[in-house]
């Protein structure tokens, strides 16, 4: 009889601290790894194949800004892949909606549509960012990045930066 108690009340406080760990993830902040180097030298200062995750920054991601959009240029984000939802990316907002976005490599000048914005990793040569698939919809945006939190020697803030290519209309 004891060990069904232990085992009935065991289960209870698994399920109530699951539901309130998914609860906060969802809502209010969520621990995401940054892998790859389109975001170096902000994020993987090095990149092992070797040591796999282990080199990998985590970062803190809060979502109160999903709660009515609210974005700055040189916001870094974390959002869904617009060809495949499974994929989480992470890249700095340069432009939001109404910007013109300059794009060094053809020289076109885009406006950015309405509900939508401009993301481009800080490593340009190894970033895949909306200079390939264009602006993203606001709605793929999963939470802003506010702090490195490991590796321990590189915990830190995130700060934002601006960036060249937005142009001022005339």
């Amino acid at each position: 009889m004891a060990a069904q108690n232990f085992l009935w009340s065991f289960t209870k406080n698994c399920f109530t601290f699951g539901l309130i760990g998914l609860t906060i993830s969802d809502r209010y902040a969520s621990i995401v790894p940054v892998r790859g180097s389109s975001m170096s030298p902000t994020f993987n200062l090095t990149t092992d194949s070797f040591m796999g995750s282990l080199s990998d920054d985590y970062v803190l991601v809060e979502k109160f800004c999903l709660q009515k959009y609210k974005f700055s240029h040189g916001d870094v984000i974390v959002f869904c892949s617009p060809s495949n939802h499974k994929e989480k990316h992470v890249k700095r907002i340069i432009g939001l909606p109404g910007d013109w976005i300059g794009t060094p490599m053809t020289n076109d000048v885009m406006k950015v549509p309405n509900g939508h914005c401009w993301v481009e990793g800080d490593n340009p040569s190894s970033s895949l960012d909306s200079r390939s698939f264009g602006p993203i919809p606001l709605g793929l945006i999963k939470g802003r990045v506010t702090h490195i939190l490991w590796p321990p020697q590189r915990v830190r803030h995130i700060e934002r930066k601006n960036h060249e290519n937005i142009l001022s209309p005339s």
